[in-house]
């Protein structure tokens, strides 16, 4: 009995998907729960399983495909069944494999550099994903084509006299001029993934009244009190580690409470207000940027905020992220210092009104005191929406904020 494998729901208001890479290829025996295809959509990836075991008989979707929800993607039929009995499936076969022919996947660079040259690109050894070609691949097979010496015809039979050696052939031209420079060129489809990052983040530039205002914190007690207590705290939290992340969204929590615009949003005409704490923290990932939600924060002790975020990680690099996990949040905390940023203006992840950049430590000289002294240092930003928040309560948040990491006393006695 052949089994239909379809797109499953993708969540709230996601309706398309784009099939990013098939996991099995066409005649592979699959087990029930099997990863037969990958689904990318413009907030996660998922994979989508076997619900029954067999062989997978036919794959109708290729893979850069947009599919629907309820779509067939491909039909298992029972262990060992004949495949490519479907129509469909002759002309998948080969995308679900990456094998398909050369000339059947060039980009129009590529395409172009073959056929002015009259080359069969099947001949040409390909170094790109999927066994595709690139325009390096073929430039170099032109100039190692070109280096190859003539062949020397044999010495006629009366002649004694041996033959005089070929002149060495003459080394190619390097490409030059602006009309090769697409030749040396790669076009990538974007994913969904970016195209939605692309979307939301040019809307917050267009929509918001947005601004950045800035301060600096002085991270010696963070620092002194993460090394008397990191050792004894993954010991008794069963491996977890005692980051700074969990300090900075306590620290914005406190501050969000008694700055409530900083955690709201603008609804039409209403202003709407919320008496809860969802923070987002932004993760980079291959893929792009992807912000998991940490729900009800202020509930969450140090543990529970380090515990989470460390699973969110390894969910976000793997891309294992589920749409409940990135939905919503209140207030988004993005740490551009783990690349080593020193200072930038993060972009505020809309409909949320604001976003808290942290930046890298390092040691400067401040002054203390009347004394300059040497300090590790961070620059703090906070990105925000004018038209719900005024410049007396941005400033204030990053001074709260501020104010909680160089004593963190305060946070824990909510003073």
């Amino acid at each position: 009995m052949a089994t239909e494998i379809k797109v499953p729901t993708l969540g709230e208001s996601v309706t398309e998907a784009t099939v990013a890479r098939w996991l099995k290829p066409l005649g592979a025996v699959v087990a029930v729960d099997d990863a037969l295809v990958e689904l990318e959509t413009d907030k996660v990836t998922l994979e989508v399983n076997a619900t029954a075991a067999g062989t997978l008989v036919e794959i109708r979707t290729p893979e850069g495909s947009n599919v629907g929800v309820g779509a067939v993607l491909g039909v298992i039929g029972e262990a060992g069944a004949a495949v490519g009995t479907a129509p469909a499936a002759a002309a998948t076969v080969a995308a679900s494999v990456a094998l398909q022919d050369a000339s059947d996947v060039l980009s129009p660079a590529v395409r172009k550099l073959v056929d002015d040259n009259k080359l069969d690109p099947a001949k040409i050894p390909a170094s790109g994903k999927d066994g595709r070609l690139t325009k390096e691949d073929v430039q170099s097979y032109l100039v190692s084509k070109a280096a190859a010496p003539a062949p020397v015809p044999p010495a006629p039979v009366a002649a004694p006299v041996a033959p005089r050696p070929a002149p060495p052939a003459p080394k190619p031209a390097a490409p030059s001029g602006p009309r090769l420079r697409a030749d040396r060129e790669e076009r990538v489809r974007m994913t969904r993934l970016r195209q939605r990052i692309a979307e939301r983040l040019k809307d917050a530039q267009n929509t918001a009244a947005m601004l950045t205002t800035f301060n600096e914190v002085d991270m010696s007690a963070l620092l002194a009190l993460r090394n008397q207590y990191k050792e004894k705290f993954e010991k008794k939290h069963n491996g977890v580690k005692l980051g700074f992340m969990s300090f900075f969204v306590k620290a914005a929590v406190a501050a969000l409470k008694e700055l409530p615009a900083v955690n709201g949003e603008i609804d039409g005409s209403d202003l709407v207000y919320k008496n809860y704490y969802d923070i987002g923290v932004a993760v980079g990932t291959p893929q792009g940027l992807v912000v998991p939600v940490l729900r009800d924060a202020d509930t969450l002790s140090f543990a529970g905020i380090e515990k989470a975020i460390g699973e969110y990680g390894k969910k976000a690099r793997d891309g294992k992220l589920s749409m409940d996990e990135m939905s919503g949040g209140t207030f988004t905390i993005s740490n551009g210092g783990v690349y080593g940023s020193l200072m930038s203006t993060p972009i505020i992840n809309p409909p949320q009104s604001a976003i808290m950049g942290m930046h890298k430590t390092l040691d400067r000289p401040v002054a203390i005191g009347g004394k300059v002294e040497i300090r590790p240092m961070m620059y703090l930003a906070l990105s925000y929406d004018h038209r719900i928040i005024d410049g007396r309560e941005a400033v204030t948040f990053l001074v709260r904020v501020k104010e909680a990491i160089e004593d963190p006393q305060r946070l824990l006695l909510e003073v």
